[in-house]
């Protein structure tokens, strides 16, 4: 039984595969993050290797033994990350040789060795190059299951030696469905879910876990209908910070950026009259008295102005600077004609 939540199409293809025998050597998976690559990954290591007739069973010691991540021939390689750095470093060499001289032995415990590069895009060069000769040169009973939400950051090369498996994310729709019927979650809590993980229901599932998620996130919102209200020495006073913990943690401040954007985006849907389109859709009243506050053409424009922001960020635009910019297109939230809520 797959575990990958949507995804069919995927699934299909795979399983003709492994019906037909008829499986590649290697896989790029590509998607956004959260959409389910990773459990992709393991169902097809348990497929491999699982010991029933209908295969992935989930249940035999070789697939539980894989989902433990105790199984000898099923590895998982991604990023080393050393305590005293914040920014993680790229997939070395020495990781990609280490793959390479397992790989040249046959299976220990099961059928099938499965080797999945997790975040493959962060392969450094000479990593990726050492791995190209190993995917010109493929191994019987070795499969190799590339992980990317990037895959232009790859090497063409190390691209076209692979079957590509695209992986959407799900509708809003299809998530709130699967998430209320498969997990007994009711539905308007489903939806929002749904909605925050953009059809990414690996997050979703985490947040239904963990109240801490969304806990979070509403504090984020909170925080941005602040900085709408502040002056300019408080929206720079904030950004300071922000760009303080850029440095640190990229990825926390890309993460506000897109909260940031789903906030306006919602602003613009009210606007439009599709407010049951939103995503902070526990907050449906009070964004759309928010709303009553800026233009359309206000609302589209701060849309771009953050969408440049994280544009210029990934650039390598001194942070400080890009954040102050945005603070100063971004239009305070007046009463002109909307009441105005939190």
């Amino acid at each position: 039984m797959w575990q990958i939540i949507g995804q069919t199409r995927v699934v299909s293809l795979l399983q003709h595969s492994l019906e037909s025998s008829t499986l590649a050597h290697a896989y790029l998976l590509v998607g956004p993050a959260h959409v389910g690559k990773m459990t992709l990954a393991i169902n097809l290591a348990q497929a491999l290797n699982c010991a029933a007739p209908e295969k992935p069973c989930l249940e035999c010691i070789p697939c539980k033994k894989i989902a433990a991540g105790t199984h000898a021939d099923v590895r998982v390689t991604g990023l080393t990350r050393n305590e005293d750095e914040a920014e993680a470093k790229l997939i070395s060499i020495d990781q990609i040789k280490e793959i390479q001289h397992s790989a040249s032995l046959p299976p220990f415990e099961g059928k099938h060795k499965i080797f999945i590069i997790e975040t493959a895009e962060l392969l450094s060069i000479e990593a990726a190059n050492s791995l190209l000769k190993t995917l010109e040169e493929p191994v019987d009973k070795v499969t190799f299951l590339l992980l990317t939400e990037n895959e232009k950051s790859l090497p063409g090369t190390v691209v076209s030696r692979c079957q590509r498996l695209e992986m959407p994310p799900l509708s809003i729709t299809e998530e709130a469905r699967v998430l209320a019927e498969n997990y007994n979650i009711e539905p308007e809590r489903a939806r929002l879910f749904a909605g925050l993980s953009h059809g990414c229901p690996g997050w979703a599932l985490t947040a239904v876990n963990d109240d801490g998620l969304l806990q979070k996130h509403e504090e984020e919102i909170d925080r941005l209908l602040g900085i709408l209200k502040a002056d300019n020495e408080e929206r720079f006073a904030f950004m300071a910070q922000v760009a303080a913990r850029f440095s640190q943690n990229r990825g926390a401040v890309y993460d506000m950026l897109e909260l940031w954007l789903d906030f306006w985006r919602d602003l613009l849907l009210v606007k439009l009259d599709c407010d049951e389109m939103i995503t902070n859709i526990n907050r449906k009243d009070e964004i759309a008295g928010i709303a009553g506050g800026y233009r359309l053409t206000e609302i589209r424009d701060s849309i771009e102005s953050i969408r440049a922001a994280g544009t210029q960020l990934r650039q390598n635009v001194n942070p400080r600077l890009a954040l102050e910019v945005l603070m100063l297109d971004i239009p305070q939230n007046e009463e002109r004609g909307g009441v105005i809520h939190g």
